[in-house]
């Protein structure tokens, strides 16, 4: 079937209809040919602003590769699960974009130089304390970014930040409140207690047969296997065609030739600048005539980084004597750089104005990119002559493998087709297996597909991660069904056992409360326990088990002369008896340092729950539209 549609491809009407898609798509874009069978695709609207699926697509892609960095270097593309992914970065963006119009319709902005600013400032962008065009791309291609997406980025998390900081510094605490927190906080408690060890209770319970029968009758449609399926599959792996990929000193010739000859040198000009900015209290006419007299003090010999430092309206760049660092074409505005690339090394521009002003600019150097020479560009050569190939070799096996598994019965044909080995894996279930195959959501998807499973039918290539694809073959599928109590034996006992344990070790601590309440001495009723005791216990009291510390500030402060008494259930399934015998406040004594060092804390703290407050409202006001 597949030859058939590939032959009749070739005919006339077939190729008038491919020209008419290219002449579209050089028109009007391929957006054109979405727009006739569809409207809008895009995932969701916020109150009438959409979220292309590009954007989408970006997020993801982002998503995936910081989770696979912070998996280390055994990171398994696999366990990521997509639809999760997708979901996740969808509602970052809806929050986002919330957020952005929010902060907009403060008239909040954030301009290109200030963006410009940002970067060439960025450390990380920098070699030897200068801003490098290099090193900022590697950068950004490496978080998978491109210039334009990063200045994207940035914009909105710098507009969104400005809304969010004025929320954190109009934010405040009165001292009365610091003093309060930091009482409560370094209040100490003095308490008794001892433990009902779990373990002797637990080895007297038992669970009858007619406990677990009934049990079991009464939830048994709740005790169902999970439907599970068992594959045949073969695997087409790009990393195995590699190694099968020869490459001879021709070709690294040939390569090498191919990139003398399409190597484009770049040019990079190291500059400076001295800023004088229009402002509210200077407008053009004063800036330019401040301009031309810093232009007039250079001339006459002044040092053009001295005066930069003192004069210059640009803090970032005046600290290093107005340096800009080393950029291609692209970072500055046209007008600034129309002006960098007309000077010569070591001159200076005349007043040269932009939007924020009006800029007197020093080319430093120049320096100018050169193709590196064969020795030191043959093993990259190499390197990409082998994935290219493998690349290509793996395309054309896999419409191969594809084809032939279209048509045949089972997978014997492709394996040999394509000297492949056919696997078998399961059964496991839509949770997937403990391999790297069978644990990838797309070949889950696939295996449990009703058709495959119905037919029996050879599905189409899957591709479990970049460079691996498979086709399989559900050679046995189970539906699920109830398990036999003998089947849950073993868990149901062990369920029942510790719910037994609860309602016992609960009675016990009861029975033990309403005497402590009587009066009886907690030393008399702790049996073989040992009592410990703890005078000035704090909040963060490693020494004292964290389900008896969170108790212990949870019971009411008693009486003088008397001690407050309550239980705390553990891990184990032990119980501690507490008895609280005194509260001492916490000193609130704080110097001037401290009280304001609090109020910041506590303000701060508080600030980021008002902003956050408010983005839950503005979420819930939004019109949000999702496909």
């Amino acid at each position: 079937m597949l030859q058939s549609i590939r032959d009749n491809s070739q005919g006339i009407v077939a190729k008038i209809i491919v020209g008419l898609i290219a002449v579209t798509f050089a028109l009007f874009g391929v957006e054109s040919l979405v727009s006739l069978t569809a409207g809008s695709n895009a995932p969701a609207t916020v109150n009438g602003t959409e979220i292309s699926q590009q954007e989408l697509m970006r997020g993801v892609q982002l998503q995936r590769r910081q989770m696979l960095s912070q998996m280390g270097e055994n990171a398994d593309p696999t366990l990521l699960d997509d639809n999760l992914i997708t979901d996740m970065v969808l509602n970052s963006l809806i929050d986002q974009a919330v957020l952005v119009q929010s902060a907009e319709s403060q008239g909040l902005t954030f301009s290109d130089n200030m963006i410009d600013q940002m970067i060439v400032s960025t450390e990380a962008f920098q070699v030897d304390g200068k801003f490098s065009r290099d090193q900022f791309e590697v950068v950004l291609r490496n978080a998978g970014l491109t210039p334009l997406m990063y200045r994207q980025l940035l914009r909105k998390e710098k507009l969104t930040e400005q809304e969010r900081m004025a929320y954190l510094v109009s934010s405040f605490a009165l001292p009365d409140e610091v003093k309060q927190v930091v009482a409560l906080d370094r209040e100490t408690r003095d308490l008794r207690y001892f433990t009902l060890d779990a373990e002797p209770v637990r080895a007297e319970l038992q669970v009858s047969e007619e406990e677990l029968s009934g049990y079991y009758a009464e939830h048994q449609s709740e005790f169902l296997t999970d439907e599970q399926v068992e594959i045949e599959y073969v695997l087409l792996d790009q990393a195995v065609l590699a190694e099968q990929v020869e490459v001879t000193e021709a070709d690294l010739q040939a390569a090498y030739e191919d990139l003398k000859n399409t190597y484009i040198a770049q040019e990079l000009r190291h500059s400076a600048h001295i800023l004088v900015e229009i402002n509210d209290q200077q407008d053009s006419a004063a800036a330019l005539a401040k301009a031309q007299a810093l232009a007039e003090r250079i001339n006459n010999g002044e040092a053009f980084e001295t005066i930069a430092q003192a004069e210059s309206d640009d803090p970032v760049s005046a600290e290093m004597g107005g340096d800009l660092g080393t950029n291609e074409r692209g970072v500055f505005s046209t007008e600034f750089e129309d002006a960098l690339y007309s000077l010569k090394v070591g001159e200076v521009s005349a007043p040269v104005k932009t939007e924020f002003g009006y800029h007197l600019i020093k080319l430093l150097s120049v320096d100018q990119s050169d193709v590196p020479a064969f020795a030191e560009a043959e093993a990259g050569l190499r390197d990409h002559l082998v994935q290219q190939r493998a690349e290509e070799r793996y395309v054309e096996e896999l419409e191969r493998l594809a084809d032939i598994s279209f048509s045949a019965g089972d997978l014997r044909e492709p394996a040999e087709a394509l000297g492949l080995t056919i696997e078998k894996a399961g059964p496991f279930t839509r949770s997937g297996g403990e391999d790297d195959v069978t644990s990838s959501p797309r070949l889950i998807n696939t295996a449990f597909d009703p058709e495959l499973i119905k037919e029996g039918l050879n599905s189409t290539p899957v591709e479990i991660d970049s460079g691996r694809s498979v086709v399989l073959r559900v050679v046995a599928h189970h539906e699920p069904r109830e398990q036999t109590l003998d089947e849950l034996r073993d868990q149901l006992t062990a369920q029942l056992t510790e719910e037994k344990l609860a309602a016992e070790m609960a009675q016990r601590a009861n029975a033990l409360l309403a005497k402590l309440e009587a009066g009886e001495p907690l030393e008399s009723l702790s049996a073989d326990a040992e009592v410990i005791t703890q005078a000035g216990a704090t909040r963060g009291q490693r020494e004292i088990p964290a389900e008896v510390r969170e108790q212990l500030f949870k019971m009411p402060k008693p009486d003088a002369d008397s001690s407050s008494f309550a239980m705390a259930p553990l891990m184990d399934g032990g119980v501690a008896i507490i008895a609280l015998d005194a509260v001492t406040s916490g000193e609130a004594d704080l110097s001037e340092q401290e009280l304001t060092m609090m109020a910041q804390m506590l303000s701060s703290r508080r600030g980021q729950q008002n902003y956050q407050a408010l983005a839950n409202y503005l979420k819930q006001q939004a019109e949000i539209e999702r496909q």
